[in-house]
């Protein structure tokens, strides 16, 4: 068997058809085109990938920049690859897209709230105002960034629950970041003590407890305040940084039973609200008892001097 019969059985083979109608047919040519298409998307997006991860290593980028590149490119390759597994199949992508284009606008009408998270979707991966990993408070729900899809997003709370949010919200409604720009933030922990209580022990005490606890920040440096004289206590305010956003209430819970420990070995009194109630008392003198046996009660100071 020479060379050229080889060759022209192997093209015979590859066009064969699997499936043949009358304006479709299906060869094994146009299969392992697919394979080929997907086979190389997948690898580009693998490479894309080990690239991203070691370039933003050499230029300390963060994982939320690196995720939203990954996810940009991933989207990229994927809508190549649709378009040259459809020509491949022979479905002209251009002529497809004319055509129905009035359907495209009805299912725009249709589905506009989808298309609105779609575009979101796009816009939170280009300008990067929220990644991955930050912590974010939607609706006062506190939780970490988890994913940035292209329709959808991922947010785990405190309590281990996993969000679902649309990504339109992230784009149309007010969306506090607490990690966006510092790595750093300040909380804060109020505090009333008795009066007459030492201030400047309370401010020693509470500034102790702050620089006490592993997750406070030694710079900036715990602040207290003097807020202000209340109706029974003296009321005071610890001001402290953390990183430690995502578990903030339990460092602030912690605090709390230390600066209670450290109070009452200080001798320090935590007051509760106190309220003095006057009883203004008016005495009644008894007359006598009439005719009918009935005694009438009347003021001391009156009905006396009179005829």
């Amino acid at each position: 068997m020479t060379i050229a019969n080889a060759w022209e059985k192997f093209q015979d083979a590859l066009e064969f058809k699997i499936i043949e109608l009358d304006t479709f047919s299906f060869s094994v040519y146009q299969i392992i085109m697919i394979l080929v298409v997907y086979f190389l998307a997948k690898s580009t997006m693998w490479a894309t990938k080990k690239f991203i991860q070691q370039e933003a290593l050499k230029q300390k980028v963060g994982e939320g920049r690196q995720h939203a590149l990954v996810q940009i490119v991933k989207y990229i390759i994927i809508v190549i690859a649709v378009v040259l597994i459809l020509e491949s199949i022979g479905v002209q992508v251009t002529i497809l897209l004319a055509g129905s284009a009035a359907l495209l606008v009805g299912l725009g009408f249709g589905l506009q709230q989808m298309f609105n998270d779609f575009i979101s979707g796009l816009i939170l991966l280009f300008e990067g105002t929220i990644k991955v990993g930050e912590v974010v408070e939607v609706d006062g729900i506190v939780g970490r960034v988890i994913r940035i899809g292209l329709r959808t997003s991922e947010l785990e709370t405190r309590d281990n629950i996993m969000m679902i949010i649309p990504n339109s919200r992230f784009t149309s409604e007010t969306v506090i970041n607490w990690s966006h720009n510092q790595q750093f933030t300040r909380f804060r922990i109020s505090v009333g003590v008795a009066y007459g209580s030492d201030t400047k022990l309370v401010r020693s005490v509470l500034l102790e407890c702050a620089e006490e606890h592993n997750y406070v920040a030694k710079k900036p440096q715990p602040r207290v305040r003097f807020i202000d004289f209340g109706d029974s206590s003296l009321n005071f305010e610890l001001l402290f940084f953390s990183d430690n956003m995502f578990r903030i209430e339990r460092v602030k819970s912690d605090i709390r039973f230390m600066v209670d420990q450290k109070f009452r070995s200080n001798g320090i009194q935590i007051p509760f609200p106190q309220r003095d109630i006057h009883i203004i008392s008016d005495p009644v003198k008894m007359a006598p008892p009439n005719d009918k046996g009935e005694v009438f009660g009347k003021r001391a100071n009156e009905g006396e001097g009179s005829e």
